[in-house]
């Protein structure tokens, strides 16, 4: 197979929800159908694993929740798919920021009984942003649902988003019957399957065979449906695949990812209306993901996935061309020439040598300290520098304090890694060192996956003192302003990064207007980079 073949058949995207939706359960019986595993909760060989494939730290083992994304391939019907699981907990929502950055299109999965959702709302803000084609699964019609229509008209009026069903349940919960599929005018009808196996029977009936399909869901669903296909048919939007994959127009579908109903119906839509790996920006240029160069940026950062590996690991997504293990590549940040260095390619935290990897692809390499993420790596010679990652505003505070003032060597190692991950934010007061340490988070729990991941990872243990600051803001304009005498406010702090960037923080939001007041010519962002 050519190159140019190997990155038109890749399809690399975001799962996104709020927590409890059924993202993960519709991630994994995606991979049955793949074959990548056997058994739902355990990788292929692993059926005495209890826990989600994707959630392979062991807090979220414990906890049951997703902190961290997680990266899996697999081939299904021709395709090779990059799926990029992300945490759905509002706490770890700057891991799922970054992780979109590597997707070309986005897979929303909605609560048939609770519809659009506080995470739902920031996530789809995030793909808007980036104008990524989203995709709706509403998930759970074993469950009581609410009414159809309104789901979609909350998604239109909530999202600000035109909705096209591409099927239509038939009851829901006790009274699901199946789903109207409205391109093949079938009744595709519901059998619930036992937990954790591959797929149960379906059977499809043609829709204009009226006998066969009131004798399979009931003279009343039967009439019920009639009346919802001809006002879905006159009133709803008509499918535009320009339209989605503007980022415009969300195809909708129904199912139960738990029973593995209109699963695979979905996936074969899907990859259908999704788009092969998309352009991206170097500067004034668009990179042709058919380029014959190399491109690839670092959009997150791991460290010890394995306690049997302790190492750490970027992620890189593939932009163009064809990645070969044994070629040099030109880190551009690093202004050096070098081999990426043990190539994997992952399943969650399970691991495969690789020699190869295409256009659209996620790959993990061997990362001795040297990236950060938003790094540019090409082929070298070539003039490639892909656009930053944001760093979001933390909304939490602490400063911290190790136990055993002894570890310090352990404590500033596991801190600074940590911090290079992007999970936490790391600060000290303007030129204190290291010695005080503040640290900033988005979500609170964050705070609690710190103190554990030093507790077992670094064999360190630390107190957190929170702090009642929720306002910071990066100075824009270091350069041309005194920091060290700027005019501020009894409730703010001046701080810095591990860069050496200064940082303002506050402890009320009006306090930042009354600061940019009393110090014109300040230039204040809620976003860090690189100034």
């Amino acid at each position: 197979m050519t190159t140019k073949e190997e990155i038109e058949r890749r399809r690399t995207f975001a799962i996104i929800s709020h927590p409890d939706a059924g993202k993960t359960t519709l991630t994994e019986k995606f991979l049955l159908y793949g074959g990548a595993i056997n058994l739902a909760g355990s990788v292929k060989g692993k059926a005495t694993a209890r826990h989600a494939v994707s959630d392979w730290m062991e807090i979220e083992k414990e906890r049951g929740i997703s902190v961290t994304s997680s990266v899996l391939q697999f081939e299904y019907d021709g395709f090779c798919i990059n799926i990029l699981d992300t945490p759905g907990h509002q706490d770890f929502s700057e891991d799922t920021y970054r992780t979109l950055m590597a997707a070309d299109s986005a897979v929303m999965v909605i609560d048939a009984s609770k519809g659009v959702e506080p995470q739902t709302r920031k996530l789809f803000k995030v793909c808007g942003m980036r104008g990524i084609p989203i995709f709706t699964f509403i998930n759970k019609l074993d469950r009581d649902a609410r009414d159809t229509l309104d789901l979609l008209d909350e998604i239109e009026k909530e999202l600000g988003i035109e909705t096209v069903p591409m099927n239509w349940p038939i009851g829901s919960g006790k009274n699901f019957k199946g789903i109207y599929e409205r391109e093949e005018r079938d009744i595709v009808t519901y059998t619930d399957t036992e937990k954790g196996t591959k797929e149960g029977e379906e059977h499809r009936i043609d829709y204009a065979d009226t006998a066969a399909v009131k004798a399979a869901i009931g003279e009343d669903f039967y009439a019920k449906m009639e009346e919802d296909i001809e006002l879905i048919d006159m009133a709803g939007a008509s499918f535009d695949l320009d339209m989605v994959r503007a980022g415009k127009l969300t195809p909708v579908f129904f199912g139960s990812a738990l029973t593995n109903f209109g699963v695979e119906i979905f996936l074969k839509h899907f990859l259908k209306m999704t788009t092969t790996p998309l352009p991206r920006k170097s500067g004034d240029s668009m990179i042709d993901p058919l380029s014959d160069d190399f491109s690839a940026f670092v959009f997150k950062i791991q460290a010890n996935m394995n306690k049997a590996h302790r190492d750490r690991i970027a992620f890189m997504r593939i932009c163009s061309g064809k990645f070969e293990a044994d070629k040099e590549v030109k880190h551009v940040q690093g202004k050096r020439t070098m081999r990426l260095l043990q190539p994997q390619q992952l399943m969650a935290d399970e691991r495969k040598i690789l020699d190869t990897a295409y256009g659209g692809d996620i790959i993990g390499v061997f990362d001795p300290g040297l990236f950060s993420i938003g790094d540019t790596v090409c082929t070298p010679g070539k003039d490639i520098c892909f656009e930053g990652i944001p760093t979001f505003a933390p909304e939490h505070f602490a400063r911290v304090r190790q136990v055993d003032t002894m570890k310090r060597k352990q404590f500033v190692k596991g801190v600074d890694q940590i911090a290079k991950e992007g999970a936490i934010q790391i600060f000290r007061e303007l030129g204190s060192g290291m010695e005080e340490i503040i640290v900033g988070v988005v979500g609170v729990l964050q705070f609690e996956v710190l103190k554990y991941r030093l507790q077992n990872e670094y064999n360190v243990e630390i107190r957190l003192e929170p702090l009642p600051y929720e306002f910071i803001r990066w100075i824009e304009n270091k350069n041309e302003v005194d920091v060290a005498h700027l005019t501020g406010t009894s409730d703010m702090k001046k701080i810095e990064d591990l860069k050496g960037n200064p940082l303002l923080i506050w402890v009320n939001e009006w306090s930042i207007g009354m600061t940019l007041e009393r110090n014109p010519g300040l230039k204040l962002s809620e976003f860090g980079k690189d100034w």
